[in-house]
């Protein structure tokens, strides 16, 4: 009787390794057929951003959204909440029908607010249906469910059948990762949920991802709550006997979540991405053993901004099927790879038909080749260098099965914005040391102002550019806040023969000092703020956007700041304290918000600040004076000098500083504004997603200072 177990036994244990195996098989065999990559994703935590979006890439690194980056899906006609998250999407076994499932849920109702899943199902990627799995309301003694987050699809072969499994969390428990079986239909959940994943340390488990290799399942999950890393658990089984592993394993010090892994075509190397969620990016590392990663982002390029999504392989004729459905002349443009264009700025008219390159000084208009990004579905005419100094040129643009276009393109030199990339607040200061101009503006294009690091750029001649690196960490190099790095200002002093370099910042609503010997740094945090809480006499606002002034007149130098107030107090001559009972307030009236910046012409002290919100189309610069760096400041009628100029798509013009050309009488303002053209959509989102300029600034006979008219041209550069 023995015998007959153990042979039973043994038999049972070979077919299902033949089952695995033929699934792999059959499963590499796909892999081979296989020329490009599909990601699907959902882009944020608004209703609108909660949706299915897609995405495509020839090499696994390279992706470029469809539909410009809107949902493919509508989420109100297929789940309950009105919003989705988190879709995992999967090829089948028979290798022509897809699976997705996502999370049905919208995060503004609570993220305990959601108990249900929705399952889809394709034939050709492009029509779906769906049916919605509300766990509570499904199964019996489900009263303290919480929540149910982030399902996913994988085989079993053993079964032959699709198992599902997601994250649950019931009353004061932590997550927990369960499994069902779908039924045929992919429509239903089969039986009961059982746990498929226990934690030695009872932790909690979320966004799990399993991968199946080399005769072993893969479950890659985040440990919410504590240490919100990548973790993994092996097992020779698909619903049972996982083992954890004692590293985590995604390679960033941040937050992450949504632990996404694929096999990259023809190869032996995985991807392990992730949502670096607390920093509004994603990060993608290289693996040929799922156990050592190596980090990528370097290679990587989006033009899209996903949050927790995953990657499945595609056939040419899948691509060449999606490209046709959802991929746009707008993207084609947009996609335009030549470094001297700047990018962000690129505007289209879909209608005139009609494209707009900004390219960067120097560029060489009459042989410039704009370099479209192109798929293998996608042809266009001409190829290669173009003149665009005698006006537009034509192209023609054939995507897949669509009708071709004829786009008149045209590319000019535009000085505006003066920096690669989102960068707000900026300080502008002039080296006597090193005969060069920098600038140190808040690194933007974080959302809700959450980024955590400053970076300095230097130029000869206020046009042309370098990144000099990122100069302060507040996760690095300061111990007295992690969060919200905004709106610094800098000061040269030349102390007992030695230059010396003193930066002012914003970081957690508190104003900090740090010092350094080169304008590029690096610089050393004081070890705490400077300035901490409200002055005597002040109601709400906060404790922001630094200036620092030396009076020409005595020496002094004076720091400034503030959010709905602006005060100022001397500094101390070591630069980095203040006598804080001698702090003043001299808010000029009504129209003050923030961004002060002082600086002294012809024996007055001009005071400019920035009125309304940076979030709103109207921010915006106005300017008084005094015969005292410490005020009382007058103001002068229509004193509004910088303001939005709408037929240009140029909104939200504020927070400036100014700098004069040493030894002239010659003056500019260095300012952000939303990026454009799109900024003026983004809504609330344009606030945090800013450009650096710089436009000339005049005065008149009587030492007023003339409106400025922001330009997309800029500056020519100074000599």
């Amino acid at each position: 009787m023995r015998k007959l177990k153990i042979r039973a036994y043994t038999l049972f244990v070979f077919f299902y390794a033949f089952a695995l195996s033929v699934g792999a098989s059959a499963q590499s065999k796909k892999q081979a057929g296989n020329s490009a990559y599909l990601f699907a994703y959902f882009t944020g935590n608004t209703k609108d951003e909660e949706s299915i979006r897609f995405a495509l890439s020839e090499d696994g690194y390279r992706y470029k959204a469809l539909n410009n980056n809107e949902p493919v899906i509508s989420s109100e006609k297929i789940s309950s909440t009105g919003g989705v998250r988190d879709p995992h999407i999967l090829r089948g076994a028979d290798g022509k029908t897809f699976y997705m499932v996502v999370t049905d849920m919208v995060s503004a109702k609570g993220w305990d607010s959601n108990r249900a899943m929705v399952l889809l199902k394709s034939a050709d990627l492009i029509k779906w249906t769906s049916s919605i799995i509300n766990i509570q309301k499904k199964y019996p003694n489900q009263e303290n469910l919480k929540r149910v987050w982030a399902p996913q699809t994988i085989y079993d072969p053993a079964v032959k059948k699709y198992m599902i499994y997601w994250s649950m969390k019931h009353g004061d428990d932590p997550d927990k990762i369960y499994y069902a079986y779908a039924n045929a239909d992919f429509t239903d959940l089969e039986g009961t949920p059982k746990q498929l994943f226990f934690s030695p340390t009872n932790g909690s488990c979320i966004d799990g991802d399993i991968i199946y290799d080399k005769g072993k399942y893969n479950l890659f999950f985040k440990t919410e709550g504590n240490g919100n890393g990548i973790k993994k658990a092996v097992s020779n089984e698909l619903t049972k006997g996982y083992v954890l592993g004692d590293k985590y394993l995604q390679q960033t010090t941040d937050a992450v979540e949504g632990a996404g892994v694929f096999k990259l075509n023809g190869s032996d190397e995985y991807i392990l991405m992730y949502d670096v969620y607390t920093k509004g990016r994603y990060q993608f590392t290289k693996s040929k053993d799922l156990n050592n990663f190596k980090v990528i982002d370097e290679e990587i390029s989006m033009d899209f901004h996903p949050r927790h999504g995953t990657v499945m392989a595609i056939t040419a004729q899948e691509e060449n099927r999606l490209m046709s459905k959802w991929y746009t002349a707008i993207s084609v443009w947009q996609g335009a790879g030549n470094i001297a264009i700047k990018k962000n700025n690129i505007v289209i008219d879909s209608v005139a038909k009609t494209v707009f390159l900004p390219v960067n000084y120097g560029t060489d208009l009459k042989a410039f080749d704009p370099q479209f990004s192109k798929f293998a579905s996608v042809s266009i005419k001409p190829i290669g260098k173009a003149d665009f100094s005698k006006g537009p040129v034509n192209y023609t643009l054939k995507i897949g099965d669509q009708a071709a276009q004829t786009y008149a393109v045209s590319a000019t030199i535009n000085n505006n914005p003066v920096l690669s990339g989102y960068y707000a607040d900026p300080e502008i200061l002039y080296s006597n040391k090193t005969s060069k101009y920098y600038l140190y503006p808040t690194s933007d294009g974080f959302t809700g102002w959450s980024g955590t690091y400053f970076k300095t750029f230097s130029s000869p001649d206020l046009v042309n550019w370098k990144d000099e690196g990122v100069i302060l960490d507040l996760n690095k190099d300061v111990s007295w806040a992690k969060k919200n790095a905004w709106a610094p200002t800098a000061i040269e002093k030349k102390i007992n023969g030695t230059y010396k370099y003193f930066y002012y910042f914003t970081a957690a609503q508190k104003i900090g000092v740090a010092v350094a010997d080169n304008p590029t740094g690096p610089f050393k945090d004081s070890g705490k703020a400077l300035i901490s809480k409200r002055p005597v006499g002040t109601r709400g606002g906060q404790e922001i956007d630094p200036d620092v002034f030396t009076d020409p007149k005595t020496g002094k130098t004076y720091l400034y700041w503030g959010n709905g107030h602006m005060a100022v107090a001397e500094l101390n001559a070591d630069m980095v304290s203040i006598d804080t009972n001698n702090i003043k307030v001299i808010t000029p009236d009504k129209t003050f918000r923030e961004g002060t910046e002082v600086f002294f012409r012809n024996g007055k002290y001009y005071f400019l600040w920035s009125e309304n919100d940076t979030r709103d189309p109207d921010y915006g610069v106005r300017y008084g004076f005094s015969d005292s760096p410490t005020g009382k400041i007058t103001v002068p009628e229509n004193n509004l000098i910088l303001t939005k100029l709408p037929d240009q798509a140029i909104y939200g013009t504020g927070h400036n500083s100014v700098i004069q050309i040493p030894g002239k009488d010659e003056w500019y303002i260095v300012y952000h504004r939303f990026t454009r053209p799109k900024g003026i959509t983004m809504g609330e989102s344009a606030g945090y997603n800013r450009e650096v300029c710089i436009d000339k600034m005049e005065f008149d006979e009587n030492g007023g200072i003339k409106k400025v008219v922001p330009t997309l041209e800029g500056i020519k550069p100074i000599k």
